[in-house]
């Protein structure tokens, strides 16, 4: 039988606050969020641009397409185990070993995917193993966003977190920036080339990430609370356990709030390039608008990511949140009409508002907002729960659907535009649901309600 005792409280304002210990893991967290949202762009956008000809060919053009963004949505459904069991030995055991072993397990199954036989060269097992090692990509990631936000969260100073907790996601940007980045140069050369060796380049160069992560990694310390836990004997053996009892409603809340924000990060990154760029798009077969918008996007969105962090610490973590949603929502029909207009400026303005402000007005505060939820003795399961549920249902199979709805409307605009003002206004509805966690101590045990 699990007990839930109070542990003392610990001053995350004052001595407790190791300057030396929060750019560490500030630095590790950025790193390995780089390298998180550099497979997820990389792997998104050849699941729009590559993939389908590489290792579906004989399903049409349409159907491999429909078939590619559906191994991009089995990693996402792969997520949630990935975040039971890394959450559990987050809890468990601590959070920095579980950092370097979803860092290792993510980044080595990005480099087995530069080295796949393609459809041309051995049919179907190219395609049986381009699953499989999406499947470990989800299982990594399942926790590596969570481990990130619960790292930082529990590191950094109490009136600051929204700030601190903000910074390592900046990774993410600098993860799309280098994914898209790559795609955009890419976009540039030969079909023959890119499709012959040339698309294998950017998955393997993701070993240079891999190997600055774990060094970094290796040098962190374990997190205070989570000292305070082992000092205290206060660590479960069942964090899982303590979820389904204590949690579900907190995990719930989770999922709601990052429905806007994850659906739309996936319609916005992966939907949207597949909509200018199939056949029946706006610029039928182009490979360069799509990659470069999201290049702009997320040069702005590193800024805004924090920037919104920064207002929660100041307004609260619901407000910021609920207005971003709102936001996402209310311009969800005249964007998505506006990129019908044909006009390559205004596709890219769409994107840059779409992400850095309306996605980034969500994620910024949710940084510090979903360790926030849960208490110290499951906080790292619960956030792993929330935001890889939440995964699954809005980001992963969104691009998948989009697409099969598409073509069933004749490439209509409003599929994606409804699509995006459905999942933003869930989250605007959970922030009604929401406690405000902003300055909670994250030694407590119990949850935030």
């Amino acid at each position: 039988m699990t007990t839930r005792t109070k542990s003392p409280q610990l001053d995350v304002d004052g001595p407790a606050v190791d300057p030396e210990q929060l750019r560490r893991a500030t630095l590790a967290s950025s790193v390995g969020s780089a390298l998180e949202y550099y497979d997820f762009y990389i792997y998104g956008l050849a699941s729009a641009l590559i993939f389908g000809p590489l290792f579906f060919s004989p399903l049409g053009e349409s159907g491999a397409v429909i078939a590619s963004f559906a191994t991009y949505g089995v990693g996402f459904a792969a997520r949630p185990f990935g975040g039971v069991v890394f959450g559990y030995i987050g809890d468990r055991f601590g959070r920095k070993m579980v950092l370097i072993l979803t860092i290792g397990l993510m980044g080595m199954a990005s480099f087995a995917i530069g080295l796949l036989p393609t459809f041309e060269q051995a049919g179907m097992i190219g395609a049986v193993m381009l699953v499989a090692l999406r499947i470990l990509q989800g299982l990594g990631a399942g926790a590596e966003q969570a481990g990130a936000t619960t790292l930082i969260s529990e590191v950094a100073p109490r009136r600051r977190r929204g700030f601190f907790a903000a910074l390592p996601f900046v990774g993410i940007q600098l993860g799309t920036l280098l994914g898209a980045g790559t795609f955009a140069l890419m976009a540039l050369a030969d079909k023959a080339v890119l499709q012959g060796w040339l698309w294998r380049v950017p998955f393997l160069a993701s070993v240079i990430l891999i190997v600055i992560a774990v060094f970094i990694r290796l040098r962190l310390k374990e997190t205070p609370v989570f000292q305070e836990l082992e000092k205290h004997k206060a660590v479960v053996k069942n964090p899982v356990g303590q979820i389904w009892k204590h949690s579900k409603k907190n995990v719930l809340i989770g999922i709601g709030l990052r429905m806007g924000e994850n659906g739309n990060s996936s319609i916005y990154s992966a939907l949207l390039v597949s909509f200018i760029s199939l056949p029946a798009g706006i610029f039928p077969g182009d490979k360069f608008i799509g990659p470069t918008g999201l290049l702009i996007a997320a040069g702005c969105a590193a800024i805004m990511v924090v920037t919104f962090g920064a207002l929660s610490d100041r307004f609260g973590r619901v407000p910021v949140y609920r207005y971003g949603a709102l936001f996402q929502a209310v311009i969800a029909l005249p964007a998505f009409y506006l990129v019908t207009l044909g006009n390559v400026t205004l596709v890219w303005v769409v994107m840059v508002v779409g992400i850095a402000l309306g996605v980034q007005s969500m994620l910024g505060p949710q940084c510090a907002l979903l360790p926030e939820l849960f208490g110290s003795q499951h906080r790292f399961t619960g956030v792993a729960l929330s935001r890889e549920l939440s995964a699954v249902l809005a980001g992963g199979f969104a691009p998948m659907i989009g697409v099969a709805l598409l073509a069933a409307t004749n490439h209509s605009w409003l599929v994606p535009a409804l699509y995006s003002l459905i999942l933003a206004s869930i989250s605007f509805a959970t922030t009604f649901f929401t406690p405000e966690t902003n300055g909670r101590d994250l030694v407590l045990v119990e949850d935030a309600s």
